[in-house]
């Protein structure tokens, strides 16, 4: 019995095979290197010194992902494949609603007829909106201010509808503070296609001189140094949560909603001032205006994971700024070099 990775040459994905491989599990990755790069399977396989089936097909093609349920007996699913970036989607809004929405319909129909009932769904913390407290509980009220978190909102909904139309399902529902960091080997990490939307790959491309400086958006909120506070994860630590949801998942049926994120909110210099620290490099910053929607402190109640399925985060962020700057200056141009 196989696990299928959706987009599992990605960034998170490719480090959760890595775990699925440390565990003796047998793996099928989907990908179509949207977002990805075909070296990354190489690495994988480096890494972990084990191997996986791979399948290069389009979630939005019905006909390969049938032949993909064809060719493995696939018991699980863990669901990554999807565009990310907020700021596309708002650009963009009709491409994210297609790609990943009706990606995933075909994927949850694909797996209904095949008897495929497990599924852990790479779901954000951007489904929380704006929150009005922290740290954010899984019972908070959901909203979304663009369309990538309103399709993860939406594909919540779905799901939530098919496990009580289809009580054998069981499905849970990971969603994610902010992933940073790398393995530590510097083999895989994250390689953004273009200029960084996330802050730790920006600071790393400043850090080697591949972008002048960084931009601190607002430092004025009600924080410790008035710029915004984040829950920060290892990807490694977000890698192994999705082993223990596999775990969990096959125990019970219904669907379930679980934080993946520290517990600790870090603030921007924070970040700043731990990675000059830790890898002896200076980055230079600028403070700008804060950007429209941004809020100043997000950060997650992460216990119902521990209580649930026995995972916690173990990583600091002092790991965390040491493996992202190992990634990049051992992969200055990412996968492609």
């Amino acid at each position: 019995m196989a696990v299928l990775v959706t987009g599992g040459a990605g960034y998170i994905g490719s480090h959760t095979v890595v775990e699925m491989l440390g565990e003796g599990m047998d793996v099928v990755i989907l990908d179509n290197f949207s977002n990805s790069k075909p070296k990354a399977l190489e690495r994988i396989r480096e890494v972990s010194g084990g191997d996986f089936a791979f399948e290069q097909v389009d979630l939005l093609d019905s006909e390969g992902v049938e032949r993909v349920f064809e060719k493995y007996d696939i018991d699980s699913v863990v669901h990554f494949a999807g565009l990310k970036a907020v700021g596309e989607s708002v650009s963009i809004p009709l491409k994210y609603y297609h790609n990943n929405i009706t990606g995933t319909l075909v994927l949850l129909e694909t797996m209904k007829r095949h008897g495929t009932k497990r599924l852990v769904f790479s779901s954000s913390a951007t489904v929380y909106g704006v929150p009005k407290t922290v740290p954010i509980r899984e019972d908070f009220p959901l909203s979304a201010t663009n369309p990538y978190g309103m399709t993860k909102l939406m594909i919540e909904q779905i799901l939530g509808d098919l496990a009580k139309a289809e009580p054998d399902f069981s499905i849970s529902c990971l969603r994610y503070f902010n992933p940073v960091g790398a393995h530590k080997s510097g083999l895989i990490g994250e390689d953004p296609t273009d200029i960084p939307n996330n802050l730790m790959p920006y600071i790393c491309k400043v850090a080697v001189g591949q972008l002048e400086k960084l931009s601190v958006f607002g430092d004025c909120y009600d924080t410790h140094d008035g710029t915004g506070v984040r829950d920060y994860i290892h990807v490694v630590d977000l890698a192994k949560a999705h082993l223990a949801a596999i775990k969990e998942t096959g125990e019970r049926k219904g669907i379930d909603y679980f934080n993946i994120g520290t517990g600790t909110g870090y603030s921007v210099l924070d970040i700043v001032k731990t990675f000059e620290k830790v890898n002896g490099i200076k980055v230079p910053y600028v403070i700008t205006g804060p950007r429209p929607g941004d809020v100043g402190s997000c950060y997650a109640d992460p216990s119902k994971s521990e209580r649930v399925f026995g995972w916690k985060a173990v990583y600091g962020l002092e790991e965390m700024c040491r493996d992202a700057y190992n990634w990049q200056i051992r992969n200055p141009k990412g996968y492609e070099d």
